[in-house]
C-alpha cells in the first residue's frame, strides 16, 4: 500500500493522471492441440510490441496490457506459433492449443566442418560477463518460493499401513490424482515463504529478509535450520560459474568455460522465448556418468545471454537415491544488462531403493521488482539471514493475498490435505519419532530430553554408565540455554554430574556467554582433541570397554567464556578455565628438582585463560530453535582458528604456569573432474615445561571405525609432542576413475584417498620432569613415546558408496613400522548417507 500510495503522489506532483480504464487483463491456458496437455512455460505475447509473458509448468498464464489490442499470441518449443484476434474487453479469457511446427533457424557464422552450436558457444563465452549477474556491483529483488514434498511409487504392503491409509482417504476425498498406475501419491510437506534477497558482489555477501513463513502437513518445528533455508538464498540456481552446487555436490554448468570438454552440442532451432529471439541448443555430457546435464538452453541471439533453461541431471550420473532432477528457469534482463532470475521450477525424485516408495518434491520461486547496482553498506549484509520475530504468525489467509501467482485446482488442495493430515494422531506420533531420530532428544512441554544416544554405556572402570540430561528450548527462554546431566557408574559407585549454561546477549552479533562445570570421569588420550572428535561413532566407541590403555582419570572442569562476531566471518572468544586432574592409573611428576628422589605428586590444578580467534570469510551461520547457530553450505575460502593458552601459577590453587600456541586451518578445494579434496593443517606449540597430559596427545584410532580426524593406525596415547605439524587430506573422486570401468560403474562405487602426515617432538625439561619408576613402590611408571627426526605417516585408499551407505578405507603406515604393538596395515569401515 505504501507504493501505491508514492505513485499515485508522484502522478498527482507531475501532473499525470493514471488512464486506469485502459488496462486490459488477458488470462488462459496453454495447450497442446494433439492432446490437451498443458505446455510448460509457453510464451505468449503481443506481436509487434515488447509486451508478454512466461506461463507456469501448468500452461497458465495472465497478461496485462496498457491498453486495448487486436491480438495475441502464443508459442513454445517444438511447437508452432498461434495468433488470436482477441476483442476490447477489459477482461478476456484466452486459451492456446499450440501444434507442432519450429521456427527457421536464423544465420548463424560456423567455421567449416564445425558444429553449428559451437559458434555461438563462444559468443556466450565472449558475452559472459556482461551478462553474468555476479559482475553487478550489487541486486535485489523480492521472492516467493514453494516447496511441495509427496509420496509416490507406494508398495501396496506399504499403503495399507495405518497412516498412509488415513493421509491416502483424506487426499482421495479432497479429489487428489493418483499416478499413470493408479498408485496415490500422498502429500507430505509444503512451505511457502515471503522475502526480500540482497547480493553484493566484489567482495560476494548475500542477505535474506524472511517476511513471511506458512508451514503444511509433516513440516520441520518452526525455528529449526530446515524451516529457515526454505527460501530463495538456499535455491540459487545460477548457470553462469562454472559449477552449480547441488544437493551438496558439483555439477559443471553447460556454459562453462571448458565447454567443448564436457558437452555435446545440438542447435536445434530459432524460436521466440516471450519477445526474445533465441537459439535453442540440446546440451548432453559426452561421459554419461559425469555430474553434468541433459536438456535444453536457450540463447538470446542478440545478446548471446541464458534466457531459458531446462536441464535434468543426467540419468546415469554417480548420485545415490536420487531419481529425478530437473531444472526449468526463466531469466530476464536487469536494467544493467546483466540476467536475474524471474521464474525457477525444480522437481526432485528420491528413491533410497528401486521399488522402494519415492519421494517427490517441487520447488518454485517467482522473483519480481528487481533493482540493481544500488549496494547496502557492507555490515548490512553482516547477518546472512534474519527471520522476522513474527515470520510464523501471520494470518492463515495471507499467502491467499500475497501469493505473487496463482495456485492450481490440485495445488490448492494439496495445502488442504496436509492441514487435515497434520491433525492425524499417527502423524504427530511420526513428527515426534521424526524429531528424536534427527535431533537425539526426546521434546516434553519445554525441556528436550537427552541425548538418547548417552543414556548408557559400559567400560571397565565405571562398569555400567546410565545418565539421564536435558536442555532447555526458546519456549523455556529464548536468551537462556541450559544443559545439566547426571550419571551413575556401578562398578565404581560414583556419581557424575555436569551443568552447561548459555546466556545469548546480543544476537546481531551472537555475544554469547558461556558457563559450564562437570566433574566426571576422562581420559588423557582424548584431551584437547576438540577439533578432531567429531565422529559421533567414534567417539562413542573410543569411551567404550577397556580404556586403560588411555589414561583414565577424574577432572573437575569448571569454564567462563565470552564469544562475539567482531565483524562477518570472524569469532572472538575468551574462555577462564579451572581444572583438577586425578589419574586413576600409575602417575607421578616432579614438583620441584628433576631428578630421582626429589618430591613428587600425582595429582595437579590447572588455572588457564584462552583467546581463541576464528575467521570463514565465506562461512553462513544461521541461528536454529535450540538458541545455536548452525554451518550451511560449502565453503570455498580457508577457515582459520588460532588459540594461545595461558596457565597462571598459584591462582586458584594452579600448579603450573605455562603457555600453548594453537593454529588449525581448514579447506574445501574443488578439484574439476577429479573431485573434492579436504585438508587440514594443524599446529601447535608448547614452550613450557608440564607433565606430559597436559602436552599434546595426538589422537590415534583403535576402533574399527574410520575417523577422519584421528591418525587411523596409531594406539591410543602412541605419541605425544609439546611441538608439531600434521596435515591431514582426504580426496573424495566422486565417479572419477570407476565410472569407466564398464564391469564396475553399475555398481556406482566412488574411490577415496587419504593421507595423514605427522612431524613432533618433546624436549628434554618435558622428558626429565616425569620419573621412570613410582615413587611409592619403585615399579615402573607408564611414560610416553615422542617422535623423533622421522615424521609419522599413514597413507589410505577406499572405496564409498557401497551398498550405498558403507565405506571401506585400506590403510598403510608407511613409518614407525618396528614400534610395540604397531599395526602396519588396517581395514577400517563406516556409514554415512551421502548423494
Amino acid at each position: 500500500m505504501k507504493v501505491v500510495y508514492l505513485l499515485l503522489l508522484l502522478m498527482l506532483l507531475v501532473g499525470v493522471r493514471p488512464s486506469w480504464a485502459q488496462r486490459v487483463l488477458f488470462s488462459g491456458r496453454v495447450t497442446e492441440a494433439a492432446n490437451g496437455k498443458a505446455v510448460p512455460f509457453a510464451s505468449v505475447f503481443v506481436p509487434g510490441s515488447g509486451q508478454g509473458t512466461t506461463a507456469d509448468e501448468d500452461g497458465r498464464y495472465q497478461l496485462s496490457t496498457a491498453g486495448p489490442i487486436d491480438s495475441l499470441a502464443a508459442s513454445a518449443i517444438g511447437f508452432g506459433t498461434v495468433r488470436k484476434r482477441v476483442s476490447g474487453l477489459a477482461s478476456n479469457t484466452v486459451n492456446f492449443a499450440l501444434g507442432s511446427g519450429s521456427v527457421s533457424l536464423g544465420e548463424v557464422v560456423v567455421r567449416p566442418r564445425e558444429n553449428p552450436a559451437y559458434a555461438i558457444l563462444r559468443r556466450v563465452q565472449e558475452h559472459k560477463a556482461r551478462n553474468n549477474k555476479r559482475n553487478l556491483e550489487a541486486f535485489e529483488f523480492d521472492s516467493y518460493s514453494r516447496t511441495e514434498v509427496a509420496l509416490n511409487n507406494l508398495p501396496d504392503q506399504v499403503s495399507r499401513r495405518k497412516l498412509l491409509r488415513q493421509m491416502t482417504q483424506v487426499a482421495d476425498s479432497m479429489g487428489l490424482p493418483r499416478d499413470a498406475q493408479g498408485k496415490p501419491v500422498v502429500p507430505f510437506f509444503a512451505s511457502e515463504v515471503l522475502s526480500h534477497f540482497y547480493q553484493h558482489n566484489q567482495p560476494l555477501r548475500k542477505r535474506e529478509e524472511i517476511k513471511r513463513t506458512q508451514l503444511h502437513g509433516a513440516a520441520p518445528r518452526e525455528g529449526s535450520v530446515t524451516s529457515q533455508i526454505l527460501g530463495s538464498s538456499f535455491q540459487d540456481w545460477d548457470f553462469y560459474p562454472n559449477w552449480q552446487q547441488l544437493l551438496g555436490k558439483d555439477f559443471i554448468s553447460p556454459i562453462a568455460d571448458g565447454w567443448k570438454f564436457t558437452y555435446e552440442y545440438d542447435l536445434q532451432d530459432s524460436v521466440f522465448v516471450g519477445q526474445d529471439y533465441c537459439y535453442k541448443i540440446g546440451v548432453k555430457p559426452r561421459r554419461p556418468q559425469d555430474l553434468a546435464f541433459v536438456g535444453t538452453i536457450w540463447i538470446n541471439t542478440e545478446t548471446y545471454a541464458l534466457r531459458r533453461v531446462d536441464l535434468r541431471v543426467s540419468p546415469e550420473a554417480n548420485l545415490n537415491f536420487i531419481e529425478l532432477v530437473q531444472v526449468r528457469q526463466d531469466l530476464v534482463a536487469s536494467a544493467a544488462g546483466a540476467g536475474l532470475p524471474q521464474r525457477t521450477a525444480v522437481v526432485i525424485g528420491i528413491k533410497p531403493t528401486k521399488g522402494s516408495t519415492g519421494i517427490l518434491a517441487h520447488l518454485t520461486i517467482v522473483n519480481s521488482n528487481f533493482d540493481v547496482n544500488h549496494p547496502k553498506p557492507l555490515p548490512f549484509y553482516d547477518r546472512p539471514l534474519e527471520t522476522a520475530a513474527d515470520a510464523f504468525d501471520g494470518p492463515k489467509d495471507f499467502f491467499e493475498k500475497n501469493r505473487p501467482d496463482s495456485l492450481s485446482r490440485e495445488e490448492q488442495a494439496t495445502l488442504m490435505v496436509l492441514d487435515s493430515v497434520r491433525q492425524l494422531p499417527a502423524m504427530r506420533n511420526l513428527l515426534e519419532v521424526a524429531d528424536i531420530a534427527v535431533n537425539g532428544y526426546y521434546r516434553a512441554g519445554k525441556i528436550d530430553w537427552g541425548p538418547i544416544l548417552t543414556a548408557y554405556s559400559f567400560n571397565n572402570i565405571e562398569g555400567n554408565r546410565f545418565r539421564v540430561g536435558f536442555r532447555t528450548t526458546p519456549e523455556f527462554s529464548r536468551d537462556w540455554l541450559l544443559r545439566p546431566y547426571l550419571a551413575y557408574g556401578t562398578r565404581d559407585g560414583r556419581f557424575k554430574y555436569g551443568l552447561r549454561a548459555q546466556r545469548i546477549l546480543e544476537r546481531r552479533h551472537w555475544t554469547v556467554l558461556n558457563f559450564e562445570h562437570r566433574h566426571d570421569l576422562d581420559q588423557v588420550a582424548l584431551l584437547d582433541n576438540d577439533y578432531a572428535l567429531e565422529n559421533p561413532l567414534f567417539e562413542a566407541s573410543a569411551r567404550l570397554g577397556n580404556i586403560t590403555s588411555s589414561r583414565p582419570l577424574r577432572r573437575d572442569l569448571t569454564t567462563i567464556s565470552l564469544q562475539t562476531d567482531l565483524f562477518r566471518g570472524f569469532t572472538q572468544r575468551v574462555m577462564f578455565r579451572r581444572q583438577s586432574f586425578n589419574p586413576l592409573y600409575p602417575f607421578a611428576y616432579y614438583t620441584q628438582e628433576q631428578r630421582p628422589g626429589a618430591p613428587t605428586d600425582n595429582r595437579f590444578d590447572l588455572s588457564e585463560v584462552m583467546v581463541e580467534s576464528r575467521y570463514a570469510r565465506d562461512e553462513v551461520l544461521i541461528p536454529n530453535n535450540q538458541n545455536r547457530r548452525t554451518a550451511i553450505g560449502l565453503k570455498r575460502w580457508p577457515v582459520f582458528t588460532v588459540r594461545y593458552t595461558l596457565g597462571v601459577d598459584n591462582l586458584l590453587g594452579s600448579d603450573f604456569r605455562y603457555q600453548k600456541f594453537n593454529l588449525l586451518i581448514d579447506q574445501s578445494i574443488r578439484l574439476g573432474q577429479v573431485g573434492r579434496t579436504d585438508y587440514r593443517l594443524d599446529a601447535g606449540y608448547i614452550p613450557s615445561t608440564v607433565p606430559y597430559p597436559l602436552l599434546k596427545s595426538h589422537l590415534g584410532n583403535q576402533s574399527p571405525f574410520y575417523n577422519a580426524g584421528a591418525f587411523n593406525l596409531m594406539r591410543y596415547f602412541e605419541f605425544v609432542s609439546d611441538r608439531y605439524v600434521s596435515f591431514r587430506f582426504e580426496n573424495q573422486f566422486d565417479g572419477f576413475l570407476l565410472n569407466s570401468i564398464p564391469a564396475i560403474k553399475q555398481l556406482n562405487w566412488r574411490l577415496v584417498a587419504t593421507g595423514n602426515v605427522l612431524w613432533g617432538g618433546v624436549s628434554d625439561a618435558n622428558r626429565r620432569i616425569n620419573p621412570t619408576e613410582d615413587p611409592v613402590n619403585g615399579g615402573p611408571l607408564p611414560t610416553f613415546q615422542s617422535l623423533g627426526r622421522t615424521p609419522y605417516a599413514e597413507v589410505g585408499y577406499g572405496v564409498e558408496n557401497i551398498l550405498r551407505v558403507a565405506r571401506v578405507d585400506f590403510l598403510h603406515r608407511l613409518t614407525y613400522r618396528n614400534s610395540p604393538g604397531a599395526r602396519t596395515f588396517g581395514v577400517k569401515v563406516s556409514f554415512q548417507f551421502k548423494l
